[in-house]
């Protein structure tokens, strides 16, 4: 383990804390934008999490030791699992060995488990309004994606993320195929799910569409901030795994010079803001569905999933 290979996976870790906000505040640009409208600018969600942590502490009455430990938990786990998977190298690093792509799932899915249990320990008619309907998208949501990491797994024989940009950057053919092209699109349906861009979300206080603002709505001040920032970099690490394992694996660092990691997070940013442009015109031009049709596009990624995998067992 050389000081270098160190260094460079702390700065994985504190790529994926530092420009998640930044890149929050770039999708919101992107949707005002769509609007016609001028928005608060890139910079507003750093702005937000500097207030927030000035903010007095507001506990309910009702609330457990639960409600104190999650946003703890979930922070906790939004910068481990940099660790294991390919943000600024195509190689892995010290630590990138103590857990593969389905421990990292795992990670991200424990993470949104604690918020549920947290919007329900309030017993706060929107919290628990937010965690039941948050809990019956993740019915579908989670298995969808525990299918897609074993289609990436199938793919590339390893269940390694940084084995399958290898093979998708070597190999054309494999890139081009069906199995690849299926995983893509479910996974980009899913992006939209675990990001709250699906058209039945909605990131205002409306009681018909809340979900996400549903299960953290008796937070404030430094909890309520950790709770964004854990969001804002849940939203970066999928973002991270679409481009660099499945659609744009390339620009990676190969040597893990100082100059090739500055690039590297340079070049992700910019996959981002591809990917964010499509994500939000995606959104953007659809209407909202009534929140019984959930399932509609969870189904659809569920199928796709299957059919990568099928795919996959037949080449």
């Amino acid at each position: 383990m050389s000081a270098r290979d160190v260094l460079l996976q702390i700065g994985q870790v504190l790529t994926v804390l530092v420009l998640a906000p930044l890149i929050q505040g770039i999708i919101l640009q992107f949707e005002e934008r769509v609007q016609r409208a001028q928005g608060p600018g890139i910079f507003q969600p750093y702005r937000d999490l500097w207030k927030l942590f000035h903010k007095q502490i507001v506990v309910p009455q009702t609330a457990s030791w639960l409600f104190w430990i999650t946003p703890i938990v979930a922070f906790t786990c939004m910068l481990v699992v940099p660790i294991l998977i390919p943000v600024l190298t195509n190689f892995p690093l010290p630590e990138s060995d103590m857990g593969d792509i389905l421990g990292g799932g795992l990670v991200l899915t424990l993470g949104s488990f604690m918020i549920i249990l947290a919007g329900l320990d309030t017993s706060s008619a929107y919290g628990g309004i937010g965690s039941s309907r948050a809990v019956m998208v993740s019915i579908l949501a989670e298995p969808t994606l525990i299918l897609v990491f074993v289609g990436i797994t199938l793919l590339a024989r390893s269940m390694l993320p940084f084995v399958v940009n290898h093979l998708l950057v070597a190999s054309w053919p494999v890139y081009w195929s069906p199995a690849h092209l299926f995983l893509v699109a479910a996974f980009f349906i899913l992006l939209l799910v675990e990001t709250d861009r699906m058209p039945i979300h909605s990131s205002t206080h409306i009681e018909v569409y809340m979900i996400e603002e549903g299960r953290i709505l008796e937070y404030s001040g430094p909890l309520l901030a950790l709770l964004k920032w854990a969001s804002a970099m849940k939203q970066f690490i999928l973002y991270t795994i679409f481009c660099n394992v499945l659609i744009l694996p390339w620009g990676l660092s190969i040597e893990g010079s100082a100059l090739g990691a500055v690039g590297a997070a340079a070049g992700l940013v910019i996959k981002f803001v591809i990917v964010a442009r499509v994500v939000v015109f995606v959104e953007t031009a659809q209407s909202r569905l009534r929140f019984y049709r959930y399932q509609e596009p969870l189904a659809a990624s569920f199928l796709l999933a299957m059919l990568s995998i099928a795919g996959t067992q037949l080449s």
